[in-house]
């Protein structure tokens, strides 16, 4: 097709607000990149609280729905 991988993905446009609910996963695995690695450690910690509580919970709710 005559176009680079960079072309497609090159933007002359300047971010002026970022409205992470609004990206997909990747994208905002790719924006935390750019963060100093306290940041990034910041999150890691809330993701693992996260989802450490829904696997807690889908195993409460195993023990009890096998209890029944």
């Amino acid at each position: 097709m005559g176009v680079s991988l960079s072309d497609l993905f090159a933007s002359t446009e300047e971010l002026k607000e970022i409205n992470s609910f609004d990206k997909s996963i990747m994208e905002k695995v790719s924006l935390m990149e750019s963060l100093n690695e306290e940041e990034k450690q910041t999150i890691y910690i809330m993701l693992d609280a996260f989802i450490g509580k829904r696997k807690l919970k889908d195993a409460l709710q195993n023990v009890l729905h096998d209890v029944k």
